[in-house]
Parts: structure tokens; sequence; C-alpha cells
């Protein structure tokens, strides 16, 4: 396999279009890509046309403007290149028009009341700085997707607005330290952790088919207590799906590095090398939905919810943030010169200072009723915010604010002359239990669920730092000795935002007890997180930047709170069913034996002692299965009487979620005593372990 021969070789690349497009087409464009400039209707036409012909010759007889709508998911709208003649034939063509602009239904996609069902209009727009890419023989063409009106309705819309705040913050403060970047971009590299179970078991599931995720399930005997799967020997079958799943993203052009198994029995994980967020985004989506399709061919289920068995771990989607220069810097690497350590101090401040006051919309942001699941549990990290920086970053940091030089084991340091020793990149231990860890040269933001878009996360993340950096450089450009002032802001930076950084264990149940002494938010559910997106301080934060209107803010509330609703309704009417209709009629058959076996026995005058008890133990557990699905069936249907979507969100967590996890409780303790012919659904043993 020749992979640099053929990686990226359904992608309309830069090199494509440099073969393709005259000169000063060519031209043109990378001056749209690179600066932003509007692309002229002649420049657009004659790229439209040499996109055609390329993806024609490959078969695409269809093109489709691909979105990001806020379902989390993408969309398309495929339309036919075919053009009608005169003499009843047809060609095959594509105008500039067409590239640049669509107009899908935007009626029927989540818009959290900036739509009304009857206002259909939407339109999408090309955003070129993401490449054109051929899947399913259809030609698919990146865009954002507005609403007739102008408000977003899509994530990459707001994205791709952060990442402009990013850029234009952060060369102010480059251009104090005289540098000759014309420009900084945000990069991520989110590692993908997805559990692959047997397709024939995962179609005798309800829950795992309309959920995603196991609403019943007793433990298996063997869990990941031995630790024996993580980095382990991948199996045959799995192996071959990996090889699959990798030629294909490669094709795509995603840089697709690293994969092993994962901590907890069938899961895995896919890692990329770092690109810019925007384009890893879209990498990303494409990750997930080819993840999916290559199982199928496998005979695999690819299951991408946050927490699908309980027990044992979730999965997430770990972003690894960090910005850098067109020269080549990544302003979050220490560096070696007093120069580059300052500007890396800086940074890495600002970063601080950004999180920590912003906690509640950077936890929003991974907000999900599948996350809540996960966070706080098995090798995830809590709901709380808070910054891992390691020993060594953390004593620095702590000499700075005492005034005293930092005599760490290999350098002795003096502020303002050379700020920071050149350490090596990983010189901290790694801390699984923090949201925001430093590792090196990058922030490592583990909170995000495994099917949450890169979007969310990233577009808060540019933003909330872009506005500290604009904060540091009002100061910094105003300064009479810049050296000055800038050892001082750092220094008060640090001393005001101590409060953020914790080294510690984030399971220990003395975390959250020191968590609020020290002031940081415990958001421990999606009702709690979400409304802080329309606090006034985060309202004026994201219309300044121009990265969300109030509007669309108060949408993206609706949306997120509408969302984790449906979920657990869709959730509870599926316990309702599984439980009416398939666990209770398989306890009785199981009770029914029994006590035939027991009279049986009996009338041979041979000992009952096991089926009598049985019986017996049996018999309570359903009446108490019983009782609990009729309190369940009874407060999810009350939740329809209630309209504000706040009320709502905070019953089904409070009434609804409490009432399912009653009925699970003792519908799992059934399990584990009902004869394994008689239970109508794969065990969590057979789910985890028979992949051969």
């Amino acid at each position: 396999m020749n992979v640099p021969e053929f990686f990226g070789a359904d992608v309309f690349n830069e090199s494509v279009m440099r073969e393709r497009l005259p000169k000063a087409t060519f031209k043109a464009l990378k001056k749209t890509i690179d600066k932003g400039e509007a692309l002229q209707p002649e420049v657009a036409n004659i790229v439209a046309n040499a996109m055609k012909d390329w993806a024609v010759e490959r078969g695409c007889t269809h093109y489709t403007h691909w979105f990001q709508p806020m379902t989390g998911l993408t969309a398309e709208k495929h339309d036919s290149f075919i053009s009608p003649t005169e003499d009843g034939h047809v060609i095959m063509e594509f105008s500039g028009k067409e590239l640049i602009k669509g107009e899908p239904d935007a009626s029927s996609f989540p818009s959290g009341g900036l739509r009304a069902t009857f206002e259909a209009r939407g339109y999408t727009a090309w955003d070129p700085t993401s490449y054109a890419f051929i899947k399913c023989n259809t030609l698919c063409i990146p865009t954002a997707f507005c609403s007739y009106s102008g408000e977003a309705l899509d994530k990459k819309t707001p994205l791709l607005r952060s990442m402009e705040a990013i850029n234009k913050s952060a060369l102010r403060v480059l251009k104090l330290f005289g540098s000759d970047a014309t420009r900084v971009t945000a990069n991520v590299g989110p590692e993908q952790e997805y559990f692959l179970i047997d397709r024939e078991m995962y179609s005798h599931r309800k829950d795992l088919i309309f959920t995603g995720r196991t609403l019943f399930g007793a433990p298996a005997p063997k869990g990941q207590e031995l630790e024996d799967h993580y980095f382990g020997t991948i199996k045959t079958r799995v192996q071959a799906y990996m090889r699959d799943l990798d030629e294909q993203l490669w094709r795509l052009g995603v840089y697709a590095k690293t994969k092993h198994n994962e901590v907890a029995p069938a899961q895995h994980e896919l890692a990329p090398i770092f690109t810019t967020v925007n384009i890893a985004t879209d990498h990303n989506q494409l990750t997930m939905e080819i993840m999916k399709r290559t199982a199928r061919k496998h005979g695999f289920k690819c299951l991408l919810h946050e927490k699908p068995f309980a027990g044992i771990n979730g999965s997430g989607k770990h972003n690894n943030w960090s910005l850098s220069t067109n020269t080549g810097v990544n302003l979050l690497d220490p560096g070696k010169t007093p120069a580059e350590n300052a500007q890396f101090l800086l940074f890495l401040t600002a970063v601080i200072k950004a999180v920590n006051d912003y906690q509640d919309i950077l936890r929003a942001s991974v907000a999900s009723a599948g996350n809540d699941h996960r966070l706080g549990a098995n090798e995830a990290p809590p709901a709380i915010i808070s910054i891992f920086l390691g020993e060594e970053l953390t004593d620095i940091l702590d000499s700075i604010v005492n005034g005293v030089k930092y005599e760490g084991k290999r350098v002795e340091m003096e502020i303002g002359v050379d700020i920071l020793p050149h350490f090596r990149k990983d010189t901290t231990d790694r801390n699984r239990t923090s949201p925001f860890a430093f590792t090196g040269n990058k922030f490592e933001f583990r909170m995000p669920g495994s099917k949450l878009s890169v979007a969310g996360p990233m577009t808060v993340l540019n933003t909330i730092t872009a506005k500290v950096l604009d904060d540091f450089a009002d100061v910094l450009e105003s300064a009479d000795n810049f050296q000055d002032a800038m050892d001082d802001l750092i220094k008060k930076t640090i001393k005001e935002n101590q409060a953020i950084i914790f080294n510690g264990n984030g399971y220990s149940a003395e975390w959250p007890v020191e968590a609020e002494k020290r002031g940081l938010l415990n958001l421990r559910s999606t009702p709690e997180a979400v409304p802080t997106f329309v606090d006034p301080k985060n309202i004026e934060l994201f219309e300044k930047y121009g990265v969300y209107t109030e509007t669309e803010l108060h949408s993206r509330v609706e949306i997120l709170l509408d969302e984790y609703c449906k979920t657990l309704n869709i959730e509870a009417l599926t316990m309702i069913d599984m439980a009416k209709k398939d666990i209770l009629p398989a306890v009785a058959a199981y009770i029914k034996d029994l006590a035939k076996t027991s009279e049986l026995a009996k009338n041979c005058g041979a000992p009952t002692d096991f089926e009598d008890d049985m019986v017996k133990r049996l018999s309570a557990l359903a009446s108490q299965t019983y009782k609990k699905l009729g309190a369940l069936e009874d407060v999810t249907q009350k939740a329809h009487e209630i309209e504000d979507v706040q009320e709502l969100a905070n019953y089904y967590h409070d009434t609804v979620f409490v009432a399912m996890g009653e009925l699970r409780a003792v519908a799992d303790e059934m399990e584990t005593l009902v004869g394994e012919k008689y239970w109508p659904y794969p065990t969590y043993g057979k789910l985890l372990f028979y992949v051969n």
C-alpha cells in the first residue's frame, strides 16, 4: 500500500487546484483562502468548472453542499450536474453561482425559534478554506449554513468567526514582540474514542438501536479491572476494520495517525495529526460517518455514544488545541530564547485567565444528555473545570508570583530576563482526571464527548482566548515600558487566577469540596450548564467578537435543552417498551418453568430449595419492576404538560431520569437471576467480549 501515492486522492486540494486552474485564477483563489478576500464571479465560474471536470472524471454525477446543522451531524442535498440541451440530450454543467451558494430547506433543522416552520428558506455558502472532496460518487462542497435573515443555523459559521477573532487578537500581541507573522491559526487534533460490537447482537438490543446506549444491563463477570485491553493486541477482525478505515480516511486527506485498543473492552481510539480547527472539524465529522459505515462492512456496529455501557469507561473526544503563526511558531511552545519564553508565558497566562473567567460556557460547550453520564465517571474528567500544568510549570508560575528566582533541577531563571527554562515538551506527567491539561506545547481539553462536534468547544475556546489577548494588548500597547508592563501583567494575572490550577486527583471525593472553596463552578448537568450561554457577560463577549448574536445564543440554549428533553423522553419510552414487552414476560416465563419444575420435584420427593427460593425472589423483583415501570410511565406522561423548555429539562433530569434509574436497578438484578436462554437481550458479557 503506497499511502503517499493515494493520500488525498479524493480531495480537490491545493495541488489539484494548482494543476487544473489558470495561474491567475489559482492566485485569486489563494488570496480568498489565505486572506479572506471576496471571490469574484468570473473566478468562481472557472473554479466550479474545473472542480466539476475533476469530479466527473472520477465517476461523480452529483454535487452537494455539505454542511453541519445544529443536529451535530452533517447534512447534504444532492443535485446532478446535468443540464438539458435543445436536442433533448444533456450536458454536465456546474456554475460559480452553484458553487458559492445553495438553497436548502431550513424549516426542519433545529433553529431554536430563529425560523418559523413555514419559513423554509435557508442558504449554504461555500467555505473555500476547506477543500471539496468526493464521497459515494458525489462532489461534497463544505459550506456554512444560515437562515434567510442571516442568522447562523450551523456549527461551522460561529467557528469560522471565532478563528478570525483569535487571529486578530493574537496578532495585536505578537506585534508588540516584533513578530512578522501575518496570520495566527487555531489548531486541533481530536482523539476519537469509539466502541465496536457485533452487529448481529446489536440488532437484538432495542436500547442500542433507539438510543445508542444500553438502558438495561447487569455487569459482566469481567469488566476492565485487569486493564488487559488497553494498548493490547488488536484482534484480527478489528485490525481489518481499522486498516479499511485508515485507507478510506487517507483518500479523503484525513490525517489518521494513531490507532489502539482503549481501556474498556471493545473500546478503541483513532487519533489524527493536528490541523486547523475548521478542517479538523470537517475531518472529524467525516471520520465519525466513515467509522459507522465501515463498521457495517465488517459486521460491526460502531457506537459513538458517550456512555454506551454502565460501569466501564465512556468515550470522549480529547481536543488537543494550540495556536500557531504562518511563520511556523507554536505560541504554546516554551521555545529556546528569552523573547520566545516571555511570549509563551504571556499566551499561557492568557489561556489560564480565559478558562478561569469563562468556566461556565466552556463547560456548557460540552453539555449533552450522553456526556452527563460520562463526566466524573470512569477515566473521564469531572464536570468542574480546572487546569493541569504539572509540577515544574506550576513552580515557575509560583516563583513569578512570589518574586523569587526559579531554581529548578536543571536551570536557574530570572524573571524578565530569561523567564522560562527550555524544558522538554513532556516534562510533566499526564493527568487523566484533568478537564484541561497542558501537555508540553498544547492544551488537551478532555471534556468533550465522543459524538460531539469539535466546532462547539473550539468556538468557545478561541473566543474566550481572543478576549483576554485583547485585554492584554490594551494594557501593553499603552505602556511606557513594555518589559516592565508585561512582567507586572503576567504576575498579576497568575496571582488572580491561581484557583483554576489544580494538579491533583480530579476523581477524589475531596476535590469538589476544595473546588467549591476556590470558587470554581460545578455544573453537574446539561440543564444547569447550558443556560450560562446567555448570562450577560457571555452575551457581551460573543457579540463583541461577532461570533454569536444574542438571538443566536438564545437559539442555542433552546436547541440544546430541547435536544436533552427529547433524548431522555426517547430513552424513557424505550425503557417502558423493553420492560413491558420483553423483560417482564421473560421473567414470568422463567418463574413459570421454575414453578413447574418445583411441582414435579415435590411429586418425586426431591428437594426444591433452589426453585422455591428463586420463584420467591424473582416474583418479588418482578412486582417491584412492575411498580417502577408504572411510576416511569406516569412521570413521562406528566412531562407533556410542561411547556417551558428550561422547566422541562429540569423535570427530565430531576424526575424522569431518577425514575429510569430506579427501574433499571431492579431489572438488572433480575438479569443476574434469570436463566440465560430466557433473557431477551444479549448480555454485557456477549456484547463486550464475543468479538474475535
